[in-house]
């Protein structure tokens, strides 16, 4: 059920919850909601990854989307990534504001290797106005958004606009009409968070 005038969004999580954070913040549904939402908006966790979707008669009752990043490959096969590429085309055959790292196009491992750090990311000049993007007066030239990623967006889906990039990654974000903004780099990601993540890495002899 919806509240009149209630701005709703639902959370998409591709990624289990860390122990540590978990410990820290309740899990990343905390911290998503810290970093995007804003008072008087509901929002709605679907744990993706375990299987937990939304109901498609449900929707509509829905203003938008985020869907996390993920250890998994974006271009994987399991029943769950399919599951969730279909529930985004239908989310955009909808015009649904989607916020996503991933969304189509041709995606596969980076060809330079782990990025994970803080990176500088600078906007392309001049782009097509993006709802996203409103109540900005002017945007920056460069951000500096933490990175942790192995894969990269190869090319971009069919009618989208590259906005930003990296000496590293040449699409750290893009924008598909006026309501899917993907973002490679994390945002939500707190330094504490980022420190925990590449302990877990070295750890794992992920990384050196």
């Amino acid at each position: 059920m919806r509240i009149e005038g209630e701005k709703r969004y639902a959370l998409l999580q591709a990624a289990r919850d860390s122990d540590y954070v978990k410990k820290v913040y309740g899990g990343y549904f905390n911290v998503f909601v810290a970093a995007f939402g804003e008072e008087g908006e509901r929002w709605d966790l679907f744990r993706v990854v375990e299987g937990e979707f939304p109901s498609m008669n449900e929707l509509h009752n829905y203003d938008g989307f985020v869907v996390s990043g993920s250890p998994y490959d974006a271009y994987g096969d399991d029943p769950w990534i399919l599951e969730l590429c279909f529930l985004l085309q239908t989310l955009d055959a909808m015009q649904k504001k989607l916020l996503c790292r991933a969304f189509g196009g041709k995606v596969g491992k980076a060809y330079s290797g782990w990025d994970i750090g803080l990176r500088k990311v600078k906007i392309v000049k001049h782009f097509s106005p993006c709802s996203f993007l409103d109540g900005m007066d002017e945007f920056p030239p460069a951000l500096s958004i933490i990175e942790c990623h192995q894969d990269e967006v190869w090319e971009v889906p069919v009618g989208a606009e590259v906005i930003a990039f990296s000496d590293k990654t040449g699409v750290e974000m893009f924008t598909i009409g006026d309501n899917i903004l993907g973002i490679q780099g994390h945002p939500e990601y707190t330094k504490d968070i980022l420190n925990n993540l590449i302990d877990r890495l070295l750890t794992n002899d992920a990384i050196e």
